[in-house]
């Protein structure tokens, strides 16, 4: 992997201050947690880019699930559940 120098202007000076104790707490150089940082941030845009967002994928993996049939004699096993519930 190339390393490149670079100089970012307009950064936000206290989050600056949290992201680099963060980045000592975590033993990591500066550089290091920058570059995980954007990493992270390029993958969640295209993510949801591709309609797939991270806070959404448990909800969507959930919509896949089929209804099947437990057998004969548990057509009212949800109801007879709700009754136990309340």
């Amino acid at each position: 992997m190339a390393k490149t120098f670079i100089g970012v202007r307009e950064v936000d000076e206290e989050v600056f201050r949290s992201f680099r104790a963060r980045a000592i707490q975590e033993k990591l150089k500066l550089g290091y947690a920058l570059t995980l940082a954007m990493k992270y941030w390029v993958e969640n845009k295209r993510n949801k880019e591709d309609g797939g967002g991270n806070e959404l994928k448990g909800v969507k993996q959930l919509l896949k699930v089929k209804p099947f049939n437990w057998g004969p004699g548990t057509e009212r096993l949800s109801v007879d559940h709700d009754a136990y519930l309340v």
